[in-house]
């Protein structure tokens, strides 16, 4: 029809809201061996970014006993649906019989922050 005024365009996606990410906590007992499994996770692309923070305290029960023993915490940001094929790799490389891996999901962030780490865990 004449004059009728065109469509507007479509909008664009809302930015991620964070609910598709997580942050996964994974401890380790020495620099070398969370190292490992922070590079090796970055390369495979399960992770977009792995901190590696020195000076944690772990007192916990394994056991039947109480053990207090020095290490390091890995801060891992991913996506959720790669929690469980994280897991899983943390399993293969780590030197503890039951490894600890945590996720967090992710609620909210950083637009540009959180495309990043699509970005870096595209598979």
């Amino acid at each position: 029809m004449a004059g009728t005024p065109p469509l507007p365009p479509p909008p664009l996606p809302p930015p991620p809201t964070g609910t598709e990410h997580a942050v996964c906590l994974v401890t380790v007992p020495t620099e070398e061996l969370g190292t490992r499994i922070a590079r090796a996770l970055v390369n495979e692309k399960l992770a977009a970014c792995v901190n590696i923070i020195q000076g944690v305290r772990s007192i916990y029960s394994w056991q039947g006993q109480v053990c207090d023993d020095p290490e390091l915490l890995l801060v891992v940001k991913t996506r959720a649906a790669l929690v469980g094929a994280l897991s899983e790799r943390v399993k293969q490389l780590h030197a503890y019989e039951l490894p600890e891996t945590i996720a967090l999901p992710v609620t909210g962030g950083s637009a540009a922050y959180l495309r990043w780490v699509e970005e870096c865990t595209e598979r």
